[in-house]
């Protein structure tokens, strides 16, 4: 409550990426605090061959940068999967790029995979992996298309990335599905995804002896049989694993906010609960489609415990959220945690 009072009193006033920036910087000086961990109850979870601590992380967008991975972590989430990362260092669309529909707790984001580059991003990951709590830390790494490289020669740009930082991954992400790239989501296309995956499951398979997991991330907006053929496609090139789903470019007619507003706010992908049914819908398709063979990652309009709870009830092996986050504050991961926790008793 008292978080609520303080977002709509001043968060909610402030540039929306100011404000994540700030309180980015919190978390980072946080993360450094001795005896700064909360804690949540233990209910380990072995998925794609890692142990996590609980089933419940944070979904890449908040870190880019991999610079608060132990700051997130100390507030409760089992894992933090950091980006998205391109291979060239890209500052994103021009700003303002992030815009809030408070009423329906949504974001719509158009930032563009502004992030550092995957040889900087791979530095920090070594550096962190040095430390004991770096060692212990359950770190995803997303990675994307640069968005000045041609979808002709994307392949060889996903593998560029996944050299980088695949030695520091605990399991890595092919992001196929952001609306903020030119030309990304059609990527989806099997035809199109087919080489890319095969050419980066070749770097997880051959990482100094150490297989590293691979998941693809796809988005809700796909037909239910553009859904079938990239399951159908995961486990043809023994994937690892699914995220189900990226942000959407729909604007359904279920918000609340009024239409003025969610105009006003422009193009880029819409988090948030509405995503929630979409979300739900390509999970449970996924994992009628694929069984247990593959694992399956519930991310989009997880914003409440009951939500985390209704996900994993749905067939996913782990969840994720970011937008709740925003709206819910730093006791909000903690709560989310126990809500997996129990779950999984």
């Amino acid at each position: 409550m008292v978080y609520d009072a303080l977002f709509r009193q001043v968060f909610a006033r402030m540039d929306p990426e100011l404000a994540h920036e700030q309180a980015f910087r919190a978390i980072r000086l946080g993360g450094r605090a001795a005896g700064a961990v909360v804690r949540v109850p233990e209910a380990p979870r072995t998925v794609m061959g890692i142990e996590f601590p609980h089933a419940f992380g944070l979904a890449a967008g908040f870190d880019k940068n991999a610079s608060g991975v132990l700051g997130l972590l100390a507030l409760g989430f089992g894992h933090v999967e950091i980006g998205t990362v391109t291979s060239q260092a890209q500052p994103g669309n021009p700003r303002p790029r992030l815009a809030r529909l408070v009423d329906d707790r949504a974001v719509v984001n158009r930032m563009g995979f502004n992030n550092d580059g995957a040889a900087v991003v791979a530095a920090r990951l070594h550096r962190l992996r040095r430390s004991a709590a770096g060692r212990r830390a359950v770190i995803g790494v997303n990675i994307g298309k640069t968005k000045v490289v041609p979808p002709e020669h994307a392949v060889s740009d996903y593998v560029d990335s996944a050299r980088l930082l695949t030695p520091f991954a605990d399991y890595l992400v092919v992001n196929v599905s952001s609306p903020n790239t030119p030309g990304l989501r059609d990527l989806q296309a099997v035809e199109q995804l087919e080489p890319i995956l095969a050419a980066v499951r070749e770097v997880t398979e051959l990482n100094h002896g150490r297989r590293v997991p691979l998941v693809v991330k796809i988005a809700p907006d796909l037909a239910d049989t553009d859904v079938d053929a990239v399951a159908d496609l995961a486990l043809e090139l023994g994937l690892d694993g699914i995220s189900a789903t990226n942000t959407t470019i729909a604007r359904p007619d279920s918000l609340v906010t009024p239409r003025a507003v969610v105009e006003a706010a422009g193009g880029g992908g819409l988090s948030g609960p509405v995503l929630a049914e979409r979300s739900t819908e390509v999970l449970v398709r996924l994992r009628e489609r694929v069984g247990d063979r593959l694992a399956l990652i519930g991310v989009g309009g997880v914003d409440s415990p009951d939500d985390v709870v209704a996900r994993l009830a749905a067939g996913a092996d782990l969840v994720q959220a970011y937008t709740g986050f925003i709206y819910g504050g730093p006791a909000w991961p903690a709560r989310l945690a126990a809500a997996a926790a129990a779950a999984q008793e």
